[in-house]
């Protein structure tokens, strides 16, 4: 790499092998075990869970008593709430509620740094649960890793004039445990990146799925990878907004405060 390459090059240069690495600028919010969940919405649940078990994969697909079919895109969106309080560049505070635990994940997914390694250790240590020791480290090497595979350095800040944008589709909540405060929320999502020169991303990342395993603690929803959790992964329907069966597995769209 020439010493004379600009920064504007550099960044170019990291968008596009980003998104040539695809879904691997997501990978700060992993880990999680499923459980099939009967609603989500209609108010925030202060205690319990919502999560049941799950519907046979042969049930017939929901419908009104009209006989219309229910997709993700003909029914409600769920309120994704702002945080109370901005701790290192992340936000934090938010309700102990089933609604609140979503807010967390998708807030948070949106707001992870994906190439400051400084930054993004200095939130996952606001973020991250007491009971999932090792885990700050291992998504600030991920950081690290990304960054190499984009071509720069490995440790450092974004490129000037580099910036990522995540809007979240979709969501859908399960139980980790009996007790309710343990809950895990698959996202589909799009990603977006932008530099100075470019009006808009040609080449987005559409219709990721990741999932996030929150859990209540001293206060606020707190991000954990616990290997008692962990260890119960399956995954989900696919999500479709008009699919009547990626309604039925409980996707459900959002909308932001």
């Amino acid at each position: 790499m020439s010493d004379a390459l600009d920064f504007t090059d550099k960044a170019r240069r990291a968008r596009l092998r980003l998104i040539g690495i695809g879904v691997t600028a997501g990978v700060v919010l992993t880990g999680g075990a499923v459980l099939a969940v009967t609603t989500l919405g209609g108010g925030d649940h202060e205690k319990g869970s919502m999560a049941s078990p799950g519907a046979s994969s042969a049930a017939p697909a929901p419908s009104t008593s009209s006989g219309k079919r229910r997709t993700p895109a003909s029914e409600y969106k769920l309120r994704i709430l702002k945080s109370d309080k901005v701790k290192d560049a992340i936000g934090v505070g938010f309700p102990q509620s089933d609604r609140g635990a979503v807010s967390a994940a998708v807030r948070h997914l949106q707001e992870l740094d994906l190439l400051d390694d400084n930054v993004a250790e200095k939130q996952l240590k606001a973020i991250v649960s007491k009971d999932s020791p090792g885990t700050v480290d291992k998504r600030v090497s991920d950081v690290r890793k990304l960054r190499e595979r984009a071509g720069l350095p490995p440790s450092g800040g974004t490129p000037p004039g580099l910036s990522f944008s995540t809007q979240v589709n979709a969501v859908r909540v399960t139980s980790a445990d009996d007790t309710g405060q343990v809950l895990i929320i698959w996202m589909n999502y799009d990603r977006f990146a932008s530099l100075p020169d470019k009006a808009a991303d040609n080449n987005p990342l559409k219709g990721e799925t990741d999932y996030a395993i929150y859990k209540w603690e001293d206060g606020d929803w707190k991000l954990t990878e616990e290997p008692r959790y962990t260890k119960r992964v399956h995954g989900p329907r696919a999500y479709d907004p008009d699919s009547p069966y990626a309604f039925q597995d409980m996707w459900r769209q959002v909308t932001l405060d």
